[in-house]
């Protein structure tokens, strides 16, 4: 069962996940969540100061910061996903966010197959405003055909090396289950979300009627993005969306 704990400090609760993200986010009452597209992606530092200078504009503690979705060049190895993870939380740590491994801010990072940033780089980012008439929404994070903070990402791949069409509806099912776990913990259900993400490289179109739309996945349909899971040998990735405001930068 997902634990799932209130971050006062930002407005919203979360699944508690591992060090380098939680499983989700979603709004406490009084408050809205907010996305924030930016209209092309910009190298991760850059990315930091712009969050930075966005959420203190507003007038919001560093501590609003929720979600970021994240483009990265290639799949790392284990270990160099355990480096890149390090660094990324630093920045949290410094805005208060990240405390003796616990941290509340959901994630997303894929790799597009084509127009690949040179560096890991961000592409969206999600916050918590106080609510002004409209309150509530939520972001859960990316996750692909592996279990979580189960020690390396490897040993627990739904079928491991196998992109046959067999194996893709299996891993597909997969991720679907962890979607509705982390929809279900947050306490909402698929008619609640506006947008599905589906980030892959291979051909799903035989079984994404039956695995997405008909189980409820795709109710307001879904938008597949022709990309690799941040980690080699995931090959199917998942987010899921109910953001009540969203902009373009």
């Amino acid at each position: 069962m997902a634990q799932v704990d209130r971050f006062e400090a930002g407005g919203y609760r979360y699944i508690k996940g591992v060090f380098q993200y939680s499983a989700g986010v979603a709004a406490e009452p009084g408050f809205v969540i907010e996305r924030a597209l930016l209209s092309e992606p910009i190298p991760l530092a850059d990315g930091f100061e712009l969050i930075e200078r966005h959420i203190t504009a507003l007038g919001r503690p560093m501590t609003a910061f929720a979600a970021c979705e994240l483009r990265s060049p290639e799949p790392f190895s284990e270990s160099g996903f355990v480096e890149f993870n390090r660094l990324y939380v630093q920045t949290l740590d410094r805005w208060g966010l990240y405390r003796d491994g616990d941290n509340p801010v959901a994630r997303t990072n894929v790799c597009p197959e084509l127009d690949k940033p040179a560096a890991p780089s961000l592409h969206a980012f999600s916050y918590t405003l106080p609510a002004d008439g409209m309150e509530g929404g939520f972001i859960v994070a990316g996750s692909g055909e592996t279990q979580e903070g189960q020690g390396d990402y490897r040993n627990t791949i739904v079928r491991l090396g196998d992109t046959s069409p067999e194996a893709m509806r299996e891993k597909t099912r997969f991720v679907v289950d962890v979607m509705q776990a982390r929809l279900e913990a947050l306490g909402f259900v698929w008619r609640d979300v506006t947008r599905t993400n589906v980030y892959t490289v291979h051909d799903i179109g035989a079984f994404a009627v039956s695995e997405l739309v008909e189980r409820g996945a795709a109710r307001r349909g879904f938008t597949l993005l022709h990309s690799r899971p941040p980690v080699v040998d995931i090959e199917f990735e998942m987010d899921l969306g109910g953001a009540r405001r969203e902009i373009v930068l």
